[in-house]
């Protein structure tokens, strides 16, 4: 994956016959739009918060049901960074668990220990299954790379080069913005726009000249928040539920696969 050089990228807007004519540049968020990794992150944390669920059951009989990996997923940890997807979720759950911190060991006991407890879950999953890239994805990705538009990858997840890497598809990116830079950085997580726009300066591109690809809501949020030219919604789902909250929280356009963006 090519470092960004602090010049701008690109040397022409995008003449693709497609959504994306007249833009500068890309920002692809990577889990659920570039590789299928949304689901084993999805996987590895049911199997940490149905732990916590197990431990402290909240008092709402209501609130005791296990961790739905799509549909809590989606509205309370998707595109979130560990601890504020964690936080997320046990406090829609009524479980008010200390914080703790980054030292706390896989567990129940707190925030940070339930975080680590998905981090543990996803490497054994990721080790187990393997990842692998959406085809209309790469097919998308190799048009523009063809004609001359630069990509950036943005993700909360400090996994992020590896699944690029391991999907093989880390050289279709100008540079990467993952959940490493974002604390090196401080950098705020979605909903906030800062890995965007921090993307985008490495692009060497203006908001207005660029498009947000998306398939989290926060990661939605982020895009308008940003003043990017395009926000896409990416609804793997396929429910209409999913496609309408993308359009909610602010996404122009929702399409189900990538392949979608060179249509006329």
């Amino acid at each position: 994956m090519p470092a960004a050089s602090g010049e701008p990228a690109f040397t022409h807007p995008a003449r693709l016959g497609s959504r994306l004519d007249g833009l500068h540049a890309v920002v692809f968020d990577t889990d659920g739009v570039i590789i299928d990794s949304a689901r084993i992150h999805a996987a590895a944390w049911q199997l940490a918060f149905d732990a916590a669920l197990r431990a402290r059951p909240p008092a709402d009989p209501a609130l005791r049901g296990p961790f739905d990996p799509v549909e809590d997923y989606r509205r309370h940890v998707d595109g979130k960074s560990r601890i504020d997807g964690a936080k997320d979720f046990l406090a829609a759950r009524g479980l008010a668990l200390p914080l703790g911190g980054p030292a706390d060991p896989p567990g129940t006991g707190s925030v940070w220990g339930v975080a680590a407890a998905k981090e543990r879950a996803f490497t054994a999953c990721l080790a187990e299954h393997g990842v692998a890239a959406f085809p209309g994805s790469v097919h998308l990705l190799d048009r523009l790379r063809r004609a001359g538009l630069p990509c950036a990858a943005v993700s909360a997840s400090r996994h992020a080069r590896d699944l690029l890497l391991r999907a093989g598809v880390g050289d279709y990116f100008t540079c990467l913005v993952d959940g490493a830079h974002s604390a090196r950085l401080g950098l705020k997580g979605k909903p906030a726009p800062d890995l965007f726009l921090e993307a985008a300066r490495r692009l060497g591109t203006e908001p207005r000249d660029a498009a947000v690809v998306e398939d989290a809501l926060a990661g939605v949020e982020a895009g308008r928040a940003g003043d990017f030219a395009l926000v896409v919604g990416v609804d793997r789902t396929g429910t209409g539920p999913s496609a309408a909250d993308l359009k909610r929280r602010g996404a122009h356009l929702v399409i189900r696969d990538l392949t979608e963006l060179l249509d006329p």
